[in-house]
């Protein structure tokens, strides 16, 4: 064939390679990829032009689409060339020079069970074919494709997600990929590189590095920039037990990937940063965390070195918002407490080398923390503000020292300080404390829990260093260091008035051991000290209030088992305490009581003094010695020894008081007594014996010039003559002084001190009134009598003679008279009826007969005989004689002359005055014996009216009584 016959046909052939290229091969190819599109896949396609150039091997696709069998689009783009390198076939590379796709469009549906669109319609159109064998003999070498370039321009990926309830969307636009030099073959001498651009609106991803496919391997750079809160929201939300309300991340690293023999991973340089996080919980709109910013930079992690490390975190503005419900759950471990067995992951199949991590350090600024507790019976908000936290190098090697300091503000006042180091494991701390005027009312709500009181006002300081230790149980640990408490202003719960109050409480220094429990204070300054003690009409001092009922005394609950209580009694047992010495400066004290009408009040102020030596450990001796004053008049003073406290060993105290001013007291008077005080002073002097629970104590009360005012009307005033036990009482001086002693059981609820003291005094008081002449006991036994001795005096039955032996009643009452110048004698003179009577008839008989006083017994009974046998009885002389004597016939003289007289003065005929003549010359007798005999001042003796009911004993001696009474 000749060459223009060859030329011809070449000419013939290009022009058939380019129609069928040019024209044939886009409309077969027009027509094709639809169908294959939807017998694959199930779509319906449609593309508006395809171009292929068979001279430059490129193919060129015109807007493509692609709809679901939904009718929903699903992969669509504008324009999609790519060309392949002829030459490089010769070598067995398929390379494609260029692969450029612009504005493609793919929507990606991850459905409920977590298959993804694109596999479900492949799965759907593509039935698994029958399982042929292979020949094992076959190459198995896989094709190698080389990609020179590979632009995506203007992406948009349309991400749905089924599988979480309720479908989310994330529109990835624009998506940019650039893609140079990747091939499916291991090569020595190059690899690819690439970069992605993708955003989410302001979301951005971009990645950029070296990727080889064969051996995977990868560096490079990625970024994460802006992803929001929701994004984060939606991915790890079955992951985070919060719920994400705001934020925004960016985090970036550089990383190396391989995958060989092994997979390797590795970063480096990794940044991290979250903008405006807030963070609450699932279930609650209520404000759980945000933070301004979080900062970590330096970020490394080795998977096959198992070590992870990350520079400083820094943490600005952080906001965190705790809160206690009334059922005692905590907002931020709600989300912990919602199942009883927690997952526990199952590491026995990972690598057994330790992991290693690190974190070059932690700096929070600018935090605050709030602290709701509704738990307490009122509500409790406490808060952190100016929260400053530096936390130095952590790792895994949790023995090794972290140092540590932190400062913040209290919301209501007041400013902590930490500083030191700590070890995680085991757990030791190091810490030194600062607090300076914290004020003390905003832990009201906690103090109140503790204790019936409202803390108006104080502030408290400390500094000092606290040590922990648990390499071993128990724990142990130490507290030392300065604590004080300043214009502390404290009232009862339901009150407004002042209960404590004090200016300055100072402890220094202060020694606190954990195990054992020891407690050591040196000195306890108390300056100012302030304290309002009232007792309420229902008899309950305010202080007994303070205390507050336990729930099960409320409740009527159970009391602590046996069991408990040792548990308990062992607890305080081992707890050791010592306080060196207390010093009270200028301290007061107010005492009301409401009990009484009108009110009792006074003052105790100007306490000064100290005690020292206080201790629960044998051998303690401690002293007190305090001083003060009483009333704004009155000195006092309390001295003695304590022993050791909580042991039976016995303590001393004396109690002096001087000058008290006995109006004052009016009030208690009044109730008890029936009289108000006018005017007086009061001195004491108690001494006090303390062994365990008992008291024995001596009370030496001295009541000087004591006078009562008006009548008081009182139920409880003692239904005795007062004025006169009063009276008894006092000496030539106006004095009175008593001792009342004292002795019971502190322990129980029926024993007061105080109540013990004036009863006794009350009882004393109206001994003396209602038997007087008791009181007399004194003088009366220097006379050989007995005080009620000295309440009557006998006479001879119709004569105004005493008598034997009774004139030494008349002298001692005399003694006790000019003694008491406030006591009154009051005279009545008395006759006996019939001793008297009788009496009287035989004084009359005698003088008829001529028988005198000193005649004797043998003269007087002739003459008795004489004026019988004279006399007209029917019995002769010595019949009634007979008849006197008896069956024996034998009679006395002293028998025959008293049967003489009784015969005899039956004749006699008494004047009708004859009685009360005898009464009221008796009564003027003695007048005058006490007046003239014994000095007794006219002004205490007063004459009664006579009566006729004095009494006579068996000799016939007629006793006469006194009354006393007081002016």
């Amino acid at each position: 064939m000749s060459a223009r016959n060859i030329s011809v046909v070449v000419l013939a052939l290009v022009v058939i390679y380019a129609l069928v290229g040019f024209v044939g091969l886009p409309w077969w190819l027009e027509r094709t990829l639809p169908k294959r599109l939807e017998q694959r896949m199930g779509w319906q396609a449609e593309v508006e032009n395809i171009r292929v150039n068979p001279f430059t091997m490129s193919v060129a696709v015109v807007n493509l689409t692609a709809n679901d069998s939904d009718g929903e689009r699903v992969v669509a783009f504008d324009r999609l060339y790519t060309n392949l390198g002829v030459w490089r076939l010769v070598t067995g590379v398929v390379a494609l020079q260029n692969i450029e796709l612009e504005e493609p469009y793919i929507r990606l549906d991850l459905l409920e069970d977590y298959s993804v669109n694109f596999a479900i319609d492949w799965q759907a159109n593509n039935p698994p074919a029958e399982e042929t064998t292979t020949d094992e003999s076959a190459s198995g070498e896989p094709l190698r494709l080389h990609f020179h370039r590979v632009r995506v321009a203007g992406g948009e990926l349309l991400f749905r997600d089924f599988s979480r309830q309720g479908q989310e969307e994330f529109r990835v636009t624009p998506l940019d990929l650039a893609l140079n030099d990747l091939a499916t073959w291991p090569r020595d001498d190059a690899d690819s590189d690439y970069y992605l651009l993708a955003a989410v609106d302001s979301q951005t991803i971009e990645w950029e590095g070296d990727l080889s496919i064969s051996p995977l391997y990868s560096k490079g750079f990625i970024k994460l920039g802006g992803v929001t809160h929701a994004t984060l929201q939606h991915f790890l939300k079955p992951y985070l037990p919060y719920r994400l309300r705001d934020g925004s991340l960016t985090v970036s690293s550089e990383y190396e990937l391989q995958s060989a023999d092994e997979l390797f991973l590795s970063t480096s340089n990794g940044q991290l940063s979250i903008e405006n996080l807030d963070l609450g919980l699932a279930d609650s709109d209520d404000e759980l965390l945000t933070t301004q910013s979080i900062r970590i930079g330096d970020i490394q992690f080795g998977l096959n070195s198992r070590e992870a490390a990350t520079g400083t975190v820094n943490i600005d503005g952080l906001n965190l918002s705790l809160h206690r419900d009334k059922a005692g759950s905590i907002n931020l471990l709600e989300p912990f407490q919602q199942g009883d067995e927690a997952e526990t992951a199952d590491d026995s199949a990972g690598n057994d080398m330790a992991f290693r991590w690190s974190v070059a350090g932690v700096e929070l600024g600018k935090g605050s923390i709030n602290w709701r507790d509704e738990q307490l019976q009122t509500a409790a908000d406490l808060s952190l503000e100016d929260l400053n936290v530096s936390v130095d190098e952590l790792s895994h090697q949790l023995e090794d020292p972290v140092n540590y300091k932190a400062d913040a503000t209290l919301g209501d006042g007041g400013r902590l300080v930490f500083n030191g180091q700590t070890t995680l494991a085991p757990f030791t701390l190091e810490a030194g404390i600062a607090g300076s005027d914290i004020v003390l009312a905003q832990f009201g709500a906690y103090i109140s829990e503790m204790a019936n009181l409202d803390v108006r006002d104080g502030r408290l300081n400390v500094d000092g260093n606290l040590d922990l230790d648990q390499q071993q149980d128990p724990l142990t640990g130490t507290f030392s260091g300065t604590g004080e408490v300043t214009s502390l202003d404290a009232r009862l719960g339901n009150s407004d008035e002042r209960l404590i109050g004090w200016q300055t409480l100072r402890l220094e220094p202060v020694e606190y051991n954990v195990a054992p429990a020891r407690l050591e204070i040196g000195t306890i300054t108390l300056a100012g000290p302030a304290f309002n003690v009232v007792r309420e009409g229902d008899g309950v001092h305010n202080l007994q209030r303070i205390t507050q009922s336990s729930s099960s005394e409320d409740s009527g609950g159970e009391a602590p088992a046996e069991d408990e209580k040792s548990s308990v009694e062992d607890s305080e047992s081992q707890f050791i305490f010592r306080i060196g010495q207390l010093m009270l400066e200028e301290g007061a004290i107010s005492y009301t009581d409401r009990t009484i009408e009108p009110t009792f009040t006074t003052r105790l102020d100007q306490l000064r003094g100290s005690v020292t030596g206080l201790s629960n450990i044998s051998p303690q001796q401690g002293k007190v010695s305090i001083q003060g004053r009483v009333g704004e008049v009155a000195s006092m003073t309390l001295d003695g020894s304590l022993g050791t406290l909580g042991t039976d060993e016995t303590s001393e105290l004396k109690l002096t008081m001087e000058n008290l001013s006995l109006p004052t007291l009016s009030p208690y008077f009044g109730r008890y007594l029936g009289y108000g005080v006018d005017s007086g002073k009061l001195n004491l002097d108690l001494d006090y014996e303390f062994t365990g629970t008992t008291i024995d104590a001596g009370n030496s009360v001295v009541l000087d010039r004591l006078e009562l005012g008006e009548a008081v009307a009182s139920d409880d005033a003692v239904s005795a003559p007062v004025k006169l036990g009063l009276a008894l009482l006092r000496d030539r001086k106006g004095v009175i002084d008593i001792d009342l002693p004292v002795s019971g059981d502190l322990d129980s609820p029926d024993f007061s001190v105080g109540q013990v003291v004036m009863k006794a005094f009350v009882d004393l008081v109206a001994k003396a009134a209602t038997s007087p002449f008791s009181m007399l006991g004194s003088i009366a036994d220097l006379a050989g009598l007995s005080g009620e001795d000295l309440g009557s005096i006998s006479f001879e039955p119709g004569q105004v003679a005493l008598a034997e032996g009774e004139n030494v009643k008349l002298e001692a009452l005399g003694s006790a008279l000019n003694d008491r110048p406030a006591l009154v004698l009051k005279v009545r003179g008395a006759v006996s009826p019939e001793a008297d009577a009788i009496g009287l008839r035989q004084q009359q008989l005698f003088d008829q007969l001529g028988i005198a006083e000193a005649t004797s017994a043998s003269e007087r009974i002739p003459r008795l005989e004489q004026a019988y046998a004279s006399s007209d009885y029917v019995a002769p002389l010595a019949a009634f004689r007979n008849d006197t004597a008896g069956e024996n016939g034998e009679i006395s003289q002293e028998e025959w002359e008293r049967a003489l007289v009784e015969r005899l003065v039956t004749d006699i005929d008494l004047s009708p005055e004859a009685l009360d003549n005898l009464a009221a010359a008796r009564g003027v007798w003695l007048r005058r014996q006490m007046l003239e005999s014994y000095e007794v001042p006219e002004s205490q003796l007063f004459l009664l009216d006579p009566v006729r009911d004095a009494s006579a004993n068996e000799d016939g001696k007629v006793t006469i009584g006194f009354e006393l009474d007081a002016r």
